[in-house]
């Protein structure tokens, strides 16, 4: 039966879609579309009924470099997409919405990943086929869906952080919209600290409190010392996992606050409180051995796994070279 494919660039014109996957939501879609430097397309499939069967949302992202090239375009995909219809196998699916996102924007950007798609072996032979290479990759996720509250998983000098920062004056609570621009600042800061890491505009931020906070699909936390904001972070919530997406805090001008320890025991916190199965951090840094950010995380009790994430350059020949290198 035929599948058609269309690719959306424009977010009032995508159809209404089903699915409870924020990462390939028509409002997650809104909120790229409205923050500089992006650029999202949503691929969606229809059968010959014109139902939709599945979707999935890519977003090309400008990046600045202070040394040539400058800046870069960067398309970067979150999980594997949404599939509606168990009459089509969802691997032949993924691989049409793969080789038409693929031909689609290859030229467009330099690069094309797909990351947190959970098991290490989704999709690998549809995208061996469409000349992506991977490199394995590591997830850290908390378990929330036990007798055990958040903190019993915690070790025993993350407790104490804990404690010691609320002892000192530190109050973890969830911002609010008048504290969105604020938070946004002090992160943008954090982040730029680290060359690796990228940071979106604020527009990103004032955004997500319209589309998915107020709907209870996303929260920022925010932690205070004395009124000022000192750390926080973000997460959004999909199916029964929260995603933590960004957090950080001023650790050396407030180290008896602990304000990045406090970030994230906040969105454990709420997780667990809310019913959630796991929270997952979205990314905890590069696969090498040690990597700071990914050993403080596993001090909550989370579990790290592997997994990969695939990837296409826009020169076909370096995607040969990779291939032979990584496979």
């Amino acid at each position: 039966m035929p599948i058609n494919l269309n690719a959306y660039k424009n977010g009032n014109d995508i159809p209404d879609l089903m699915g409870n996957d924020i990462f390939h939501s028509k409002k997650l879609f809104m909120i790229y579309e409205a923050t500089p430097a992006y650029t999202p397309y949503m691929v969606v499939a229809t059968d010959e009924n014109g139902s939709i069967v599945s979707y999935l949302l890519a977003t090309i992202r400008k990046s600045k470099f202070i040394i040539p090239p400058f800046f870069i375009h960067r398309c970067e995909v979150y999980g594997k997409g949404v599939y509606l219809n168990s009459k089509y196998q969802t691997e032949y699916l993924f691989e049409l919405m793969l080789h038409f996102l693929t031909k689609k924007i290859h030229r467009q950007a330099f690069l094309i990943e797909f990351r947190n798609l959970g098991n290490a072996l989704w999709g690998y032979k549809d995208f061996r086929e469409n000349d992506y290479f991977p490199i394995n990759w590591l997830r850290v996720r908390n378990s929330l869906h036990s007798q055990k509250t958040a903190e019993e998983r915690f070790s025993p000098s993350r407790i104490r952080q804990i404690k010691k920062g609320l002892k000192n004056g530190a109050v973890v609570e969830e911002a609010k919209a008048e504290d969105v621009y604020e938070f946004a600042r002090l992160l943008h800061k954090f982040y730029s600290m680290n060359v690796r890491k990228h940071f979106p505009n604020i527009a990103f931020f004032i955004n997500l409190e319209e589309h998915l906070i107020r709907t209870n699909e996303a929260k920022i936390f925010v932690v205070r010392y004395k009124g000022k904001i000192i750390g926080g972070s973000a997460c959004i919530y999909s199916g029964d996992s929260v995603y933590l997406w960004f957090s950080g805090g001023m650790r050396k001008s407030y180290s008896m606050q602990y304000p990045g320890v406090l970030a994230v025991w906040a969105a454990l916190k709420d997780g667990f409180d809310r019913g959630y199965n796991h929270l997952e951090f979205v990314d905890v840094g590069l696969p090498f051995r040690k990597h700071g950010y990914r050993d403080f995380v596993l001090r909550f009790g989370g579990k790290q796994s592997s997994t990969r994430r695939w990837f296409h350059f826009k020169w076909n020949w370096l995607n040969k070279l990779l291939i032979k290198i990584y496979v």
